[in-house]
């Protein structure tokens, strides 16, 4: 499903290249739940967003379901990245002015899909908010906007999701529900989660736990999940 070779991520800081990541290599196999964790610093969001197509590696190749993702132009990636991606934002990024419902409708929206706000109400009903469709981001609990967040990632099923520190604003108790619904999520649908926490307890859910440090991978071994 997805595959890193030799991933290199330098940027201009004060005039002087600044690696990021260097020399990253990675494999996550279809059906797979793979943890990236490591200190603050250690490149976990930037790997994720390099994966996601967000952003362009300096060197090195990343090929997700087959496609070298590294060699589309603008508009052939963002037709890839709604076919194949979901995305988990640790902030939520729900759009303020826009219902929960509505939030979730307008990626079923932009990918033509008739009937999107009814989807996204059985979306929402699917991650316990059937009752809450009609409230604002700022009438939510955190909990609550990173359930519509989820709702939005897998609303177009994604065969790989993506979930940075996806727990990291929450407290513990909410955070253990939300990686609940991430795993239930997975399984059912049968689709491959690459999620990146500091929280070692939570990396403990993955199959596969992935450890980088200053831009390296230390080592892949497995967790508790098959």
């Amino acid at each position: 499903m997805l595959h890193v070779r030799d991933l290199v991520m330098r940027l201009a800081s004060g005039g002087r290249p600044l690696t990021i990541l260097d020399g990253v290599t990675l494999a996550v196999q279809a059906g797979e739940v793979c943890a990236i964790t490591g200190p603050s610093g250690s490149g976990k969001s930037t790997l994720l967003g390099l994966i996601a197509g967000l952003d362009r590696p300096s060197a090195g190749s990343i090929q997700v379901a087959g496609v070298e993702i590294t060699r589309l132009g603008e508009d052939e990636l963002a037709r890839f990245r709604r076919r194949t991606l979901g995305y988990v934002f640790q902030s939520f990024h729900l759009i303020p002015t826009l219902t929960a419902a509505e939030n979730v409708a307008v990626t079923l929206e932009i990918a033509g899909r008739a009937d999107a706000l009814g989807r996204a109400r059985t979306l929402l009903e699917e991650v316990g908010l059937a009752d809450r469709a009609h409230h604002y981001p700022v009438q939510l609990s955190g909990g609550e906007q990173q359930r519509v967040a989820i709702a939005r990632a897998v609303a177009l099923d994604p065969p790989l999701l993506l979930a940075d520190e996806p727990t990291g604003n929450l407290d513990s108790s909410t955070g253990d529900q939300i990686i609940e619904l991430l795993l239930r999520w997975k399984y059912r649908h049968g689709s491959t989660l690459v999620l990146v926490t500091h929280d070692e307890a939570l990396a403990r859910h993955a199959g596969r736990i992935v450890r980088l440090r200053d831009g390296r991978v230390l080592n892949g071994h497995h967790g508790r999940a098959g």
